[in-house]
């Protein structure tokens, strides 16, 4: 059973927030985003960055991508974090949440560290200065080889990855989520990082087992097996 919450039409096509049975899900062009039901790597990707950050404060988080908003407040459930910035390309997807339509995030996006840009994330990003962010966090997307946005092709490729080298601060990190593995995706972040662990997450959707994917990469040097064996 499935009940249309809200929809909006933008110049990239319809957004739809649905509840389906004890779930929100969120869809573009008729395309499955996430849902409520499985959020674990959503807040993996906060959690698998932020815990190997040595900085006891201070740190500067840039999220592209609000989605359902779980990320975000599993980012704010850090005290070290002094600003969130979130990057969303969706205005009526910021309002749906300050709405309280979809639950929780609304008071998230009140704390006094949150900014929000609504905003294409390259060009939010190409804003920020050098060396000023200590994780960013990118889930803009379905992947690499699944995209919702065809122009979201090019936060996966080599260019825009520099390009959030050079926005880290030392030791900073980088986070990719994907619904799938990617190898181009892997190969490039270990292009431009020298390292890149890729995360494989299982995730049971109905009666279907399947994984999403995080991609990790650092600054400097760290030991992939540490990474993983502390997941």
């Amino acid at each position: 059973m499935s009940e249309v919450l809200a929809r909006a039409v933008a110049e990239r096509g319809e957004l739809v927030l649905m509840r389906r049975d004890d779930a929100l899900e969120l869809r573009v062009n008729g395309v499955f985003v996430m849902d409520t039901a499985h959020t674990a790597t959503e807040r993996m990707l906060a959690t698998a960055t932020l815990e190997h950050l040595t900085r006891t404060d201070g740190l500067r988080v840039l999220i592209g991508g609000l989605g359902l908003g779980f990320t975000l407040r599993e980012v704010l459930a850090d005290e070290r974090v002094r600003e969130a910035h979130v990057v969303e390309i969706e205005a009526d997807l910021v309002a749906w949440h300050r709405d309280g339509l979809i639950p929780d995030t609304a008071a998230a996006l009140a704390d006094e560290r949150v900014r929000i840009s609504v905003g294409d994330v390259a060009e939010v990003l190409e804003d920020q200065p050098d060396g000023g962010c200590d994780v960013l966090l990118l889930d803009v997307d379905n992947g690499p080889d699944f995209l919702v946005y065809e122009a979201n092709s090019a936060l996966y490729e080599s260019p825009f990855l520099r390009r959030c080298e050079d926005k880290l601060a030392p030791g900073g990190t980088l986070a990719v989520w994907s619904a799938d593995t990617s190898p181009d995706l892997l190969g490039a972040m270990r292009d431009v990082f020298g390292e890149c662990v890729e995360l494989a997450i299982p995730v049971t959707l109905g009666q279907r087992e399947t994984t999403y994917h995080l991609f990790v990469s650092h600054q400097v040097e760290f030991e992939q097996a540490g990474l993983q064996d502390s997941l």
